[in-house]
Formats: structure tokens, C-alpha cells, sequence
């Protein structure tokens, strides 16, 4: 986890934003840095699960947690029904009226977006192929990924697809990108997913 809770003491429920592993926790903190809130005054806890199949875990801790924290967060398309049978069996505090069973297309409204593919695929198209490729010359990655257009498998595919299979093909080089992609939008430029989280996320 990263971020700071705040205090029992504010009268304010912290908030856990529950994330799917390293490469969204630095999207988002890529953009909220870019909207003011510095590392350390995030007032919400970023929380790598290490995977949307450990959802429940870090639901129940939020359970226990004192004091209960508001429970919100990011998942794939293809990984949104974990969310949902989790949150039908651990209940977070704020939604604790919400009826039951819940379904995936109810999650945005409980503050649980949805990626259309995955955090990359959304980066890559808000910026565009040409914004992306900006981006890798901004980080030492063209030559890199000139190279990796070359291997047979990857020649004449589309642009924004061979992007998003290079992003994970070296360790490190996803949550590199996602950080560096997210910082190059503009801000009313964000993927919706990650809008509607920026807006449900408290200021310092």
C-alpha cells in the first residue's frame, strides 16, 4: 500500500483505492501528481492487490481496518467478475445498503471502473499512436521498439497493438510506461475509467 490515511481524528473515512498491480498504481499516481496532490500528501492509500484475483483479501482487510475505510477501485474488463463475486460476499463499509447479487455493469456506480482491455490499452488510445511513440522516444524506447516491430510475429500488425504487446515484454518496462503515458496527458484528455476514479478520489 502507499498513501496516507487520514487521521481518525479528521472525521474524514480514508480511502483505499484498490488497483490491479504496480503499472496502474503508477498511472495513478502519475496523475494525480500531475493534478496537485504531491506523493507525500495523497490522502488515499494506492493499493497494489498483486493481481484482481486477490480482491477479496484486500477487501476483508479493509473490513477490519479501523477506522473503515471507503473502498473504491480499477479493473480489466476480463477481470471485473472477480470484482463482483467478492463484493457480493465482503461488503464495504459505504456500501453496506447496496442490494444483492451485483453485476458487472453495476460496479461503476459503487465506484469500481472498468477498463475497457487493460490500463495500458485505455493510455495508449487517449494518446493515439503518435503520443505513444512520443512517449518512447521520451523514455530511450524507440530504438527498442523498432526492433521488436521487426520480430515476424509483430511485422504489419497495427501500431497501437504492437505498443501494448511491448509494454509488458520486459520486466519493469509496463509500470515504466503506464507512468510515463499517463503523464503525458492533457488533463481533460484521461480515459474515462481513470476519470471517473480521479473524481471519486479525495483532495488533500
Amino acid at each position: 500500500m502507499t498513501g496516507r490515511a487520514p487521521s481518525p481524528e479528521s472525521g474524514v473515512a480514508p480511502t483505499w483505492v484498490l488497483l490491479e498491480g504496480t503499472s496502474d498504481v503508477a498511472a495513478v499516481r502519475a496523475l494525480r501528481t500531475a493534478r496537485g496532490v504531491r506523493p507525500d500528501s495523497e490522502p488515499c492509500r494506492l493499493v497494489d492487490m498483486g493481481g484482481a484475483t486477490n480482491i477479496r483479501r484486500h477487501l476483508q482487510a479493509a473490513a477490519t481496518a479501523h477506522p473503515r475505510p471507503r473502498v473504491i477501485g480499477l479493473c480489466d474488463e476480463r477481470e471485473a467478475a472477480f470484482f463482483v463475486r467478492a463484493l457480493d460476499v465482503v461488503t464495504p463499509l459505504h456500501l453496506d445498503s447496496v442490494e444483492r447479487p451485483i453485476s458487472v455493469d453495476d460496479l461503476p456506480a459503487l465506484g469500481f471502473q472498468i477498463c475497457r482491455r487493460d490500463l495500458e490499452d485505455e493510455l495508449l488510445r487517449a494518446l493515439g499512436a503518435d503520443g505513444a511513440l512520443a512517449v518512447l522516444g521520451d523514455v530511450g524506447l524507440r530504438d527498442a521498439f523498432a526492433a521488436f516491430t521487426r520480430q515476424p510475429a509483430w511485422q504489419g500488425r497495427p501500431v497501437l497493438d504492437q505498443l501494448h504487446r511491448f509494454c509488458g515484454t520486459t520486466s519493469g518496462r509496463k509500470e515504466l510506461l503506464a507512468g510515463a503515458l499517463a503523464r503525458a496527458l492533457d488533463e481533460g484528455s484521461s480515459p474515462p475509467p481513470l476519470a471517473a476514479l480521479l473524481a471519486s478520489m479525495p483532495s488533500p
